[in-house]
């Protein structure tokens, strides 16, 4: 295998942005995204969300494209999800969209700070722009 050190910020939202992630919801898209990682080989340094978005910072092996990551990551949690029928009528579905950025390993223990704490960061308005940007000409979360 050969040696490999690449870091990403990974950040997508519900469909509409509906606050659907509760925290019981959060935890079984949390276990789904780690089982996820783990089958693809992909390391996740921080999972965080908030009830209409998900962060992670990950390891992604150059094997494996982003988009695919995000692909399967996205369909493994709302797969999830519906499957237990937690929301009733309600169907979980994720935007199309998603931001990914690069970074170094100098900035890793920032990334993960951020990214674990989300709840704090958004109720105290301090929030890293880049890292919250979905689509390129939509406004951040």
């Amino acid at each position: 295998m050969p040696y490999w050190r690449l870091f990403y910020h990974l950040v997508w939202a519900t469909r509409e942005r509906q606050p659907l992630i509760s925290t019981e919801v959060e935890s079984l898209i949390a276990h789904s995204l780690r089982a996820t990682c783990n089958e693809l080989k992909v390391i996740p340094h921080a999972i965080g969300m908030m009830p209409d978005h998900v962060h992670v910072a990950a390891s992604i092996p150059p094997s494996l494209a982003v988009s695919t990551l995000v692909g399967r990551l996205k369909g493994a949690a709302s797969h999830a999800v519906n499957a237990t029928g937690i929301l009733g009528q309600t169907s979980f579905a994720w935007q199309s969209e998603y931001g990914a950025l690069s970074f170094g390993e100098k900035a890793l223990s920032d990334v993960i700070a951020y990214v674990t704490h989300q709840q704090e960061r958004h109720a105290a308005k301090r929030l890293w722009q880049p890292m919250e940007q979905v689509t390129e000409d939509a406004q951040p979360a």
